[in-house]
């Protein structure tokens, strides 16, 4: 495991030698004492990235050569693919199944953004004047110096979404990962170091939000802000940036709402409620954590799923046939559990779960919780768990569903099942979310764009929307008369 931060090409130690610990979340053990950088760090790392973006050739390099470096990145993630998955179940907590994905899924990322940084390779677009004496051309160019801060629940795949639209769209990067889950992020660099990238394009710096990430936020020297993580470090990014009016996209939280018509199959909405909320033990920031069932389909379909529920193999995340692993954090594991006893206290009903599994003495583990009856002003129902905890309500008709679904501050992700597709897409158009699914829930694609409405963020990732994240639009206007313009200077 890496034992230095990585800026300007150079692994180098931190500034104040100081390092802090990381831990297995399924044994409690520790794993690594991390570097963690300091002001001093940060410092260094964006004026690497300045020189890079300002002076170095990144910046200037065309779109097909930069591709070429992201396509180099996305074959040594492949190349290390089992090495990378199991550091992020030793890291994070998941399932080896689960992170296999994310590690597949981070070198598609790269690999996407190489092919759309070619499609920059242009002189630009014409638009259409009144005037036959000009010529107006837009172009783009990369907004430069990007300060990345990402969360700790998809850690490497994270630092994709953030790193490689960034690269593509010819911007220099300082990213600072999740102290809790540091250790592939700085892997990463390590792969772009073997692949060449010029110094100070990509710098990683380990280390605790306010000493790093609060630096980086407020730095001067950064020209945008990319966020993924909790509303309130948002609010504060929102303020770092406003000193200095720095661009900023912002994916914060979700208390995303799935909507079970009567007319849908029982087994079909059991398999995606599962997945949509108990998928990375919970831990998603689009999770379905709200449940809503139309009347006539709920005493059949909750006993379904507390019986599935029941049946979920919780357990290490390098153990075979494992779908549930521990929370990543003592801190974390201790807010599950509040937000259980607070919804008892609120006069929910538990069916299953929400406790430490007997088998286990060590290791942040919470069975999975499913909540009926739950009152729609408690926390439960209203505030994001990031964990392992369902909350459900009844409905009497689709005006009543939309209600309940979109009464919440949040807005990233929603879902819908039924039989009937007319229903199905007027309730997608809807629900005042930035992520509607169908007879579904979390599918993930690199090419659809990702984000949400109110308090659940600013801006979207992903697809050309997140290469455009990090473009500026440039208008170059023309006077192609050979004669005067003759408004001051006049015979």
């Amino acid at each position: 495991m890496r034992e230095h931060l990585y800026i300007d090409g150079q692994w180098v130690a931190p500034a104040n030698a100081e390092r802090f610990a990381v831990y297995d979340p399924a044994t409690e053990a520790l794993l690594h004492q991390a570097p963690a950088a300091s002001v001093v760090d940060v410092d260094r790392a964006v004026r690497a990235a300045r020189r890079a973006f300002d002076e170095g050739p990144w910046s200037r390099l065309d779109g097909k050569a930069r591709g070429g470096f992201l396509r180099a990145i996305a074959a040594g993630i492949a190349e290390r693919r089992d090495e990378l998955a199991r550091l992020e179940v030793r890291d994070n907590g998941k399932p080896l199944a689960e992170a296999l994905w994310d590690v597949d899924d981070a070198a598609g990322c790269f690999d996407f953004y190489a092919g759309l940084a070619e499609t920059l390779d242009t002189d630009g677009e014409d638009v259409a004047l009144p005037d036959a004496r000009f010529r107006c051309r837009v172009v783009r160019e990369p907004v430069g110096v990007a300060g990345q801060i990402i969360p700790w629940n998809y850690p490497l795949l994270m630092a994709a979404w953030k790193v490689a639209p960034a690269l593509a769209a010819g911007c220099t990067a300082v990213l600072k990962p999740s102290e809790l889950t540091p250790l592939s992020a700085l892997e990463l660099a390590g792969i772009a170091e073997r692949c060449g990238l010029p110094k100070g394009v990509l710098n990683v710096l380990c280390g605790l939000g306010g000493d790093a990430g609060a630096p980086l936020g407020a730095h001067p020297g950064v020209d945008k802000l990319a966020f993924t993580g909790s509303v309130p470090t948002g609010r504060a990014i929102m303020q770092a940036a406003a000193q200095d009016i720095k661009n900023v996209s912002l994916e914060l939280g979700g208390k995303s709402a799935f909507i079970v018509f009567d007319d849908s199959d029982v087994e079909a909405a059991v398999e995606w409620i599962l997945f949509g909320i108990f998928w990375n033990q919970g831990q998603v920031c689009s999770a379905t954590s709200r449940l809503l069932v139309q009347e006539a389909i709920y005493p059949r379909l909750i006993e379904r799923l507390v019986e599935e529920t029941r049946r979920i193999r919780i357990g290490n995340g390098l153990d075979a046939g494992v779908l549930l692993g521990p929370l990543v954090s003592q801190g974390q594991y201790d807010k599950v559990l509040q937000a259980v006893g607070q919804g008892l206290r609120d006069g929910a009903r538990l069916l299953c779960g929400g406790r430490r599994p007997a088998q286990f003495e060590r290791g942040w583990f919470v069975e999975p919780a499913v909540f009926v009856d739950v009152p729609e002003d408690s926390a439960l129902w209203c505030e994001e768990i990031f964990g392992p905890v369902l909350a459900v309500r009844r409905f009497r008709d689709e005006a009543d569903a939309l209600r309940q679904a979109n009464a919440s501050r949040f807005g990233l992700a929603a879902a819908v099942m039924s039989r009937d597709a007319e229903r199905c897409q007027r309730v997608s158009r809807a629900l005042r979310a930035g992520i509607v699914w169908i007879n579904c829930s979390q599918p993930t694609f690199t090419q659809a764009p990702w984000g949400g409405y109110k308090q659940s963020g600013i801006g979207r990732e992903l697809g050309v929307w997140g290469l455009n994240n990090y473009l500026e639009t440039k208008q170059i206007t023309e006077y192609l008369d050979p004669a005067p313009w003759g408004w001051y200077l006049r015979d």
